[in-house]
């Protein structure tokens, strides 16, 4: 195949906003987490596209899709989407990479829709069930957030829940002070649809994708931070624990859960690394 590297951009049935970039024996889709948008893997896909078709999109919303909004947008939206871009591209063996809120679509997507379409599977930094309880503690901030305290976050702003969350994900925002942090969140926010945030949120929180893992027939990479994020580590030894398919661990030492964007470089050779 002649090598393309000029990106096309495109918008699916819907509003969904995507961009095709690169050309290869491989095609990577890459998944972006909650209040984000794709503009977090533009650093290594300018990489990768130089050894695989690479496809980024943004979630309904979020980004460019900001307006392609449904009522009640859930994960299994999401699934949806992705499904549809996948078909409506007319893709196979494909290798899905999600990122946070990205990672959570995909397993919504591997319960719904199985692997049929996939070669391999690559989560990062994300649990299959938020919601801690007894006999699991592997959920959102580090086993400790539970349906009780969901419930009392239903009657917060969702300014102060975006923050909670904000400075969870990156804990240097600690420093801040409050009128620059608000500042920071506002412009960030200005780029989704709250709405959409709010449902994807309460959606995100009732998945339960424990069981996804036993009936997954395809590799699966988990990229994670060390020594945690929003997330335990431990994580890496459940899904190895649970996964019947070939697995590795990857860890993103002295990173917090934006590992992405903190260590590009890193998550480009990892993902190299997983192609052949």
């Amino acid at each position: 195949l002649q090598k393309d590297y000029m990106s096309k951009t495109n918008t699916m049935q819907g509003g969904i906003f995507y961009e095709d970039v690169g050309s290869g024996e491989e095609t990577l889709v890459f998944l972006h987490g909650w209040t984000s948008n794709c503009k977090i893997y533009k650093e290594p896909v300018r990489k990768l596209k130089e050894m695989a078709r690479c496809i980024i999109y943004d979630h309904r919303g979020h980004g460019k899709s900001r307006e392609a909004n449904k009522e009640n947008v859930t994960m299994e939206t999401l699934a949806d989407d992705l499904q549809e871009l996948l078909m409506g591209l007319g893709l196979q063996d494909v290798t899905l990479i999600g990122w946070s809120m990205g990672a959570g679509a995909v397993m919504t997507y591997l319960r719904k829709y199985g692997c049929s379409f996939l070669r391999r599977v690559v989560l990062c930094d994300m649990t299959p069930k938020q919601l801690n309880e007894e006999g699991w503690h592997l959920g959102l901030y580090q086993g400790n957030y539970t349906r009780e305290d969901m419930e009392r976050s239903a009657n917060k702003d969702f300014l102060s829940l975006y923050q909670e969350f904000a400075v969870g994900a990156m804990p240097k925002l600690k420093k801040a002070p409050g009128l620059v942090l608000s500042r920071i969140l506002k412009r960030r926010l200005k780029y989704c649809d709250e709405t959409v945030l709010k449902s994807l949120s309460i959606s995100m929180k009732e998945q339960d994708n424990r069981d996804v893992f036993s009936k997954i027939d395809v590799p699966l990479a988990y990229f994670y931070a060390e020594p945690g994020s929003l997330f335990s580590p431990e994580l890496a030894r459940w899904y190895k624990e649970n996964t019947d398919t070939e697995f590795i661990a990857v860890p993103f030492r002295n990173c917090s859960h934006m590992l992405i964007a903190e260590q590009p470089d890193k998550f480009t050779k990892e993902i190299a690394s997983l192609l052949h």
